[in-house]
């Protein structure tokens, strides 16, 4: 008996109509559809018992809002890339294809696990606000109108540095490939229990980021923010949702949330994907482009 999917598809993105069509009906052949739906609504989750597995259409900013929005279901998420890069998405129209008899029809999956990444913004009077979480990261950023912020990191109640610049990174080994590699931060494999923390452009030459593992407590406090009227320093989450902050405010964040299995092609791993999607190590071109 094959699996009842729920595909979720990124209607707004080149060819997604087509890409829909030909996965429904992969679907349909080895499986059963139990619904199709646009991937960017803020619509409460269909029912987790009468799922067995997510799959989603569009690119890595798609994949990060379905799996964070379905997480609580427990079910395994599969991306389709119908974006540019795709780090994240497992597979391609032409895999998914290839791999639809086992991944539609009941077959074993090659999944790999990702623990979401929790916060909660705490008042200057101590109130403690909603639980957020990420896949990817949290950013602290200065926002208009760009002066530099001020900040201060604590671990596990242990006073640390002191950074002033642009803001902070928080990632989680999923997203060390994202923003925080960008910021100048390192590549966590996926399943290391860890977070990442990394300045982004620290008023510093000696700021590095830093690996600790994900059952720490990380507080970070805003000594100095932006507060403009039209814009000011924010927390945003896997580049997306956004949370004024205010000076004499603290963030606390933890590793080990929720768990999502992200289903991935089983001809291709993780290296791999890193080498080809991303570059990694690639040597040096000459002239000739070899």
């Amino acid at each position: 008996m094959g699996r009842a999917v729920l595909l979720l598809v990124n209607r707004g993105k080149p060819g997604a109509a087509e890409a829909e069509a030909r996965v429904s009906k992969l679907i349909r052949a080895h499986g059963t559809l139990v619904e199709s739906r646009e991937a960017m609504c803020d619509e409460t989750p269909s029912a987790c018992e009468d799922i067995d597995l997510v799959v989603v259409l569009g690119g890595d900013g798609t994949l990060m809002t379905a799996a964070g929005r379905y997480a609580p279901c427990g079910r395994p998420v599969l991306g389709v890339n119908i974006g540019h890069v795709g780090f994240m998405a497992g597979f391609d129209l032409d895999s998914v294809e290839r791999h639809a008899p086992a991944l539609f029809g009941g077959g074993a999956l090659t999944t790999r696990p990702a623990s979401m990444l929790r916060a909660v913004i705490v008042g200057a009077d101590g109130k403690a606000g909603e639980q957020l979480s990420a896949v990817n990261d949290f950013a602290i950023t200065a926002g208009p109108p760009y002066r530099m912020i001020a900040l201060e990191i604590h671990i596990d109640g242990q006073p640390g540095p002191l950074v002033s610049g642009d803001g902070l990174v928080v990632s989680t080994p999923m997203g060390s490939t994202a923003y925080n590699v960008s910021a100048g931060g390192p590549i966590v494999a996926p399943g290391v229990p860890a977070v990442v923390i990394t300045p982004i452009a620290a008023h510093s030459l000696s700021f590095r980021p830093i690996v600790v593992g994900h059952d720490k407590e990380i507080s970070i406090r805003l000594l100095d923010a932006n507060e403009e009227n039209s814009g000011g320093t924010e927390l945003v989450i896997d580049g997306r949702g956004r949370h004024r902050l205010r000076a004499g405010e603290r963030i606390d964040f933890r590793g080990g949330g929720t768990e999502i299995e992200f289903v991935g092609d089983p001809d291709v791993s993780y290296w791999q994907t890193l080498m080809r999607k991303m570059g990694w190590a690639a040597p040096p071109r000459g002239r000739d482009g070899g």
